[in-house]
């Protein structure tokens, strides 16, 4: 062998245990580092999402940092190209160590003196994050590239990137592409334009000196040098740079996504492991509806709050629940949740007392019956105008509100199997303490919620089943349970079906009922149509009165309103079931041609002017308006106007002989109120005001 062979040789066998010792070495320093950190136990922002899985609300994590998770589906492809042309053009070529950049990366270094670029791989940068650094060395950028090859080993190219978009720095308390999106941008990150990817781009590399909150001047021309880098890359041209270079940087932070947050917080104090929590809720719906009650709200006045709920009957999915108009306003008690606040429904029960009527053959639609003075032992119902109609039929006095009719057919169905039937249907109904289910029930002596409510009505859409209400996308549908028969929850929705609408309204297939509180506490809108059911509450939260309050005039428009949100969704309501009988009043069956209460008629004293609220000896409570008192309701009935009322003696200014009034209490103590009539009679009752 010739001596220029023999040296080849010898070189070949040189370079080849000099390769072996370094490849040996490199193995040793890979596995003295131990096993690396893949990311499974990483703490995540709890988010809840709405039916199509987009954010509702988000929370932080327990260090106070904003992290959602993301894959390449939740976030434009744009961006993507643009990160992987500015920060490893091959990346999805390489095994963890890009040996072309860390080449160039130590020329850079040598040629000019300083680190141009630090020649990282994006799974050198995730590996970064996974496992911080403290110091800038060449055993930590070793450690980095070792970091780099065990995750290639161990995940996807999928999953390193989607550890990128959940972990990268955007400056703050903001890590990962959507939480950075949505702070900046108020979006998420599936639809962005040029410049928006530009910039997120940019930030991680130094998020704090970046930051376009704190230095829009430095973010926009890190975003610009983002831009000039990747002009000419795929898809991006010249035009395109340009125009994104026009685009304007954010200066301030918007707030993350906060869309039912009672429904979020209910949720997520129900869960213990999951992070992740999907409601039936439409978040689009949703956030409309959160609009609708904060504007009328405002409009009502500054303690006014409204809370709205729709579902779907077919399925008894909450599509969206309207809490409170606004989570953080105090003045409103914004972070009640008045869904599930226990109130007086006011005449809002009344159809279910006339389902139980057509369920037992006692009326029909067109049954005539009375609406006049009668008196059932120590009460005398009457209606809310404190005028009589005559003699009318079911139908009509049910789209018209009459008390005196519906306490008629309360009385005769009874007032404890109305309770019971709604109870077994899933509404808690409340009794004030120590009473029995009497009459007054059917007019309002009852607490239930709204959510309850509508859950009700919605029984009625689905011709007498209930579907109990569910919020979880995850629930297991339950059990329907009955309401009424279908022949008799038909009857009720073809009578609503009729109920004259609120002005501008249309009524077209919506079926409706109202409802106000006994002294002006509480408005109520509940309707339906052949896909929805929707009910409105408008009050206080604190249950003071409020002139005027009345459901008709407040809560019906909302009503209406949040019918014409749901757009072209609405449906008519379902057709006749089998054994409808559609009969005038006079080819009704002898029976029911008209039912007979089982009162007596009153008697001519019964007419008499007189104090139906307050009561004589009640206990009311005082309730502040800002600085004053709130006013206090004065309800008379009877009498022949013109009427004169006192309080302690003096008079009080009324006009057109009002029925209800109200009067300014000067603080607490005792309170004696007058009324007389021209005819000489007069009523007089004292109450305590604490």
């Amino acid at each position: 062998m010739s001596t220029l062979r023999r040296r080849a040789s010898y070189g070949t066998i040189g370079i080849v245990w000099t390769a072996a010792a370094v490849a040996g070495g490199a193995a040793g320093f890979v596995q003295s580092l131990g096993p690396a950190p893949l990311g499974q136990n990483l703490e995540v922002s709890p988010t809840v999402l709405d039916r199509d899985g987009d954010l509702l609300r988000g929370y932080l994590t327990s260090e106070g940092r904003w992290r959602l998770p993301a894959t390449r589906a939740d976030v434009d492809p744009r961006f993507l190209e643009a990160l992987l042309a500015y920060e490893d053009k091959r990346f999805f070529a390489h095994r963890g160590v890009d040996p072309l950049a860390m080449m160039r990366a130590a020329y850079q270094l040598a040629s000019q003196g300083r680190i141009v670029s630090g020649g990282s791989t994006i799974s050198m940068q995730v590996a970064r994050l996974l496992e911080p650094r403290q110091e800038r060395s060449v055993h930590a950028k070793l450690k980095q590239a070792a970091r780099g090859l065990q995750l290639e080993w161990a995940l996807s190219k999928d999953e390193i990137l989607a550890l990128y978009l959940m972990l990268a720095p955007y400056g703050g308390n903001l890590e990962g592409i959507r939480a950075a999106s949505l702070a900046y941008f108020g979006k998420e990150p599936r639809r962005l334009t040029l410049g928006e990817a530009a910039l997120l781009v940019a930030l991680p590399q130094s998020p704090e000196y970046r930051r376009p909150d704190r230095h829009p001047e430095k973010a926009r021309a890190t975003r610009d040098r983002v831009l000039d880098r990747i002009a000419g890359h795929g898809p991006f041209s010249a035009s395109e740079i340009a125009r994104a270079k026009t685009e304007p940087v954010p200066t301030a932070r918007k707030a993350m996504p906060l869309s039912a947050p009672h429904a979020a917080d209910e949720a997520m104090a129900a869960t213990d492991a999951k992070r992740i929590i999907h409601l039936t809720i439409d978040g689009r719906l949703q956030r409309r509806l959160e609009a609708l009650a904060r504007k009328r709200a405002a409009s009502l006045g500054e303690a006014m709050s409204a809370a709205i709920v729709v579902l779907d009957n077919a399925t008894g999915e909450i599509l969206a629940r309207v809490a409170s108009p606004d989570y953080f306003d105090v003045a409103r008690a914004g972070q009640v949740d008045l869904t599930r606040a226990v109130r007086s429904p006011g005449s809002a029960l009344k159809p279910f007392i006339y389902g139980l009527g057509f369920e037992d053959g006692l009326v029909h639609p067109e049954t005539m019956i009375e609406d006049r003075p009668i008196r059932y032992g120590d009460y005398a119902p009457e209606n809310f105008d404190q005028t009589f109609q005559g003699t009318v039929t079911v139908r009509r006095a049910l789209q018209q509100s009459l008390n005196v009719p519906a306490v008629a057919v309360l009385d005769a169905v009874g007032p404890s199997r109305l309770l019971a039937r709604l109870s077994d249907a899933g509404a808690s109904l409340v009794l004030p303490k120590h009473e029995t289910p009497g009459l007054a029930l059917g007019l309002g002596g009852i607490g239930i919620s709204l959510l309850d409510l509508t859950t009700l009505y919605s029984g009625l859409a689905r011709q007498g089943s209930v579907a109990p209400v569910i919020e979880r996308l995850d629930a297991a549908p339950p059990s329907r349970k009955r309401l009424m028969e279908p022949v008799a929850a038909w009857y009720v929705g073809d009578v609503l079906r009729g109920a004259p609408p609120p002005e501008n309204a249309l009524g077209d297939h919506i079926a409706f009922k109202t409802g106000t509180s006994y002294g002006y506490r509480d408005a109520w809108a509940v309707g339906f149509d052949g896909k929805h059911t929707i009910g409105v509450w408008v009050g206080r939260p604190d249950g003071a009165p409020v002139i005027n309050l009345v459901g008709r005039g407040t809560a019906a428009p909302i009503l209406f309103d949040a019918f014409a949100r749901l757009g072209r969704d609405v449906k008519a309501l379902p057709p006749a079931p089998k054994g409808v009988l559609a009969s005038s009043t006079s080819r009704l069956p002898p029976p029911l041609r008209r039912f007979a209460a089982s009162g007596s008629v009153a008697d001519p004293l019964a007419q008499k002017v007189r104090i139906v609220f307050p009561p004589n000896g009640a206990s009311l409570a005082l309730f502040m308006d800002g600085a004053a008192l709130d006013p206090m309701a004065i309800k008379i009935a009877g009498g022949t106007p013109p009427l004169n009322v006192l309080v302690n003696g003096l008079p009080l200014k009324t006009t057109n002989a009002p029925r209800t009034l109200f009067f300014e209490p000067d603080g607490p103590g005792f309170v004696r109120l007058t009324v007389t009539d021209a005819a000489g009679t007069v009523d007089s009752v004292v109450v305590r005001l604490q």
